[in-house]
């Protein structure tokens, strides 16, 4: 292996079976994660730089397709996602919650922001060896918990890019949507400003998502009509947000978190295309919103497919995903039922109560889901990796 630095890129040249191959890492983020290149294994570093993300987003939204923004918690829903979009050729989305950074952190420390970094960096070591375009992404932060939540984040990426590193996260979500717009449009406003000044993609919403889902907790109630923002709104965001720094919306269309049977959720995506229409019809083309679907576990195939046409780039997937990773945990349990327990003085099945022997096919199945959305979504195959 050669190599030679060239401002704040290492350009190492790796031979293996006589073949030369060129790879592009800066220099202070592989020195940050102590990475060290193998002669049998590239180092691609596929988390997304801000100019990659950004193209990521360019690329679905002239493609009429969108990524999955997938939940995850620990390395093994990580494990899960990576290895769905490597084997779908996709790009994908990696989403922590505040729920799940507690989660991560441990029942000792209950910290958010912590159980979000350390998630946020195994991502960036894990990802390392796949070729396609991974972007970091917080979900549903309310205005009461941003102070605590979003403002320290924001601060890690700065710090980081202070000492020459890469960006934590590619981008942020905040869910100002139980306040009265103006309300909303401000603190969005500020927040946008903190993540422009960091090359960070802030993603807001205005109208509420039905349901319940982590974060996002209380809403199961909502009239029906403050599921779907107007025409109205989404000039609001507009005018409000534009020329500060780029930003993601979450446009409410009458979807919902969590699970409900066929026919109970209405959703109309053609609120989508009113909002857009308005907007482009008075800003231009160029105001066309990259658009984020949220609950989008239990939507049926036509309407995701609708929502593409309408600059829809992003949907969220948890609920679904949850139920992929738990339903083989299940089956093994009951299916070694006198295994995995010690009754009546016997002393089990070390091989089927191994967490090993249930997490693996847990990671399987969620991968399998997140294909699948992949499909849905018409991401697969097209991923940009290597051109930006």
């Amino acid at each position: 292996m050669t190599g030679k630095p060239a401002g704040n890129t290492f350009f190492c040249d790796l031979a293996k079976e006589g073949n030369s191959a060129t790879i592009r890492c800066p220099l202070a983020h592989s020195a940050f994660f102590g990475l060290r290149e193998k002669p049998h294994q590239k180092l691609v570093m596929p988390i997304a730089t801000p100019k990659q993300y950004a193209a990521m987003l360019d690329a679905a939204q002239q493609g009429d397709y969108a990524y999955p923004g997938v939940n995850i918690t620990s390395i093994t829903t990580i494990n899960a996602a990576l290895k769905a979009f490597a084997d779908a050729k996709s790009e994908g989305i990696v989403q922590m919650s505040t729920g799940g950074g507690q989660f991560a952190s441990g029942l000792n420390n209950n910290d958010p922001v912590l159980g979000c970094i350390v998630l946020a960096e195994a991502a960036h070591r894990l990802a390392d060896r796949y070729d396609i375009l991974i972007g970091l992404h917080t979900d549903h932060c309310q205005p009461e918990k941003a102070a605590g939540f979003l403002k320290p984040l924001i601060e890690e990426t700065a710090r980081r890019r202070d000492k020459g590193q890469r960006n934590l996260f590619q981008s942020h979500m905040l869910d100002a949507s139980i306040l009265p717009l103006e309300e909303n449009m401000a603190i969005s406003k500020e927040y946008l400003e903190l993540c422009a000044a960091n090359e960070i993609i802030l993603e807001v919403e205005a109208g509420v998502v039905g349901g319940e889902e982590d974060g996002s907790a209380g809403t199961e109630d909502t009239p029906a009509e403050k599921l779907y923002t107007t025409p109205e709104d989404m000039l609001t965001v507009y005018e409000s947000l534009n020329g500060i720094g780029r930003y993601m919306f979450a446009a409410t269309f009458g979807n919902v978190h969590g699970a409900y049977k066929p026919g109970a959720v209405k959703l109309r995506p053609d609120i989508l295309k009113e909002g857009q229409d308005a907007v482009i019809g008075k800003h231009g083309e160029a105001a066309k919103f990259d658009l984020v679907f949220h609950g989008g576990s239990g939507s049926a195939k036509h309407e995701i497919k609708e929502t593409l046409e309408y600059g829809v780039v992003k949907m969220n997937i948890d609920t679904d995903t949850q139920y992929a990773f738990t339903r083989p945990i299940a089956d093994h349990m009951m299916a070694n039922y006198e295994g995995v327990l010690k009754i009546d003085g016997e002393v089990g099945n070390k091989k089927v109560y191994d967490p090993r022997s249930y997490l693996k096919k847990a990671e399987q199945a969620t991968a399998d889901r997140l294909i699948e959305a992949c499909n849905d979504l018409e991401s697969t195959g097209k991923t940009i990796f290597g051109t930006v």
